[in-house]
């Protein structure tokens, strides 16, 4: 009867060498919702919520005014982990990449001085492979933002801001890249490397599928 040990061995040498044989494999990785929920929770933890100015300063003579009366107003986007309307999140559904992101804000219009306001985005993440590069990337693209606060003061204006800021501070994002993913294994005094050469990746069953195909360097 053969040593488990050795049948082990025996199976990963053939795996190998038909995978060489072949010159390329694939690698797949799976991702939940639950591993992207306690990812932000480290984000927002650790980073602290991070805030994105809405333009400079650029305001009338009487806003300023206002503005020095009431105390200062900086003018920004602050993303949050959860607000009263919703909790920023990463939800796979129907073959898409679903990201609602809470935030607040304040906001001084001409002659009316500082507005707070807070709210939600609600986007998409495109993933695509930057061949150029070598990574997989995504890109937030804001779909529609619903805000409270603001009376209905400047909102239309206040979402191209808030579509802006978000766009400018979160893209790309970079996901993985290739070269974070070779590797060597030792096996039998030599040593087969692995190379990735491609990414992609689908949405499939409320999960992130990341596919690596990898070839086998001499």
């Amino acid at each position: 009867m053969l040593n488990r040990s050795l049948v082990i061995g025996l199976l990963t040498v053939l795996f190998f060498a038909s995978a060489s044989a072949q010159q390329t494999s694939e690698v797949t990785l799976t991702f939940n919702e639950q591993f992207f929920d306690a990812l932000l929770d480290a984000l927002f933890q650790n980073g602290g919520p991070p805030e994105i100015p809405l333009s400079k300063n650029k305001t009338s003579n009487v806003a300023i005014q206002t503005a020095a009366f009431r105390g200062p107003c900086t003018e920004s986007i602050k993303l949050l982990r959860e607000n009263q309307s919703i909790r920023t999140a990463v939800r796979f559904r129907d073959g898409k990449i679903y990201m609602p992101i809470a935030f607040s804000g304040g906001y001084n219009p001409p002659l009316v001085g500082c507005v707070d306001f807070s709210g939600y985005a609600e986007s998409n993440i495109d993933l695509e492979y930057d061949r150029q590069n070598k990574r997989l990337i995504g890109t937030v693209r804001v779909l529609n933002v619903s805000l409270n606060g603001t009376g209905g003061m400047g909102s239309s204006l206040l979402t191209k801001m808030v579509q802006s800021a978000i766009d400018k501070r979160m893209n790309p994002i970079e996901i993985i890249r290739a070269d974070k993913l070779s590797f060597a294994i030792p096996i039998q005094n030599s040593t087969i490397k692995m190379e990735a050469t491609g990414i992609h990746a689908e949405v499939a069953n409320n999960t992130l599928l990341v596919h690596i195909d990898y070839t086998f360097p001499k």
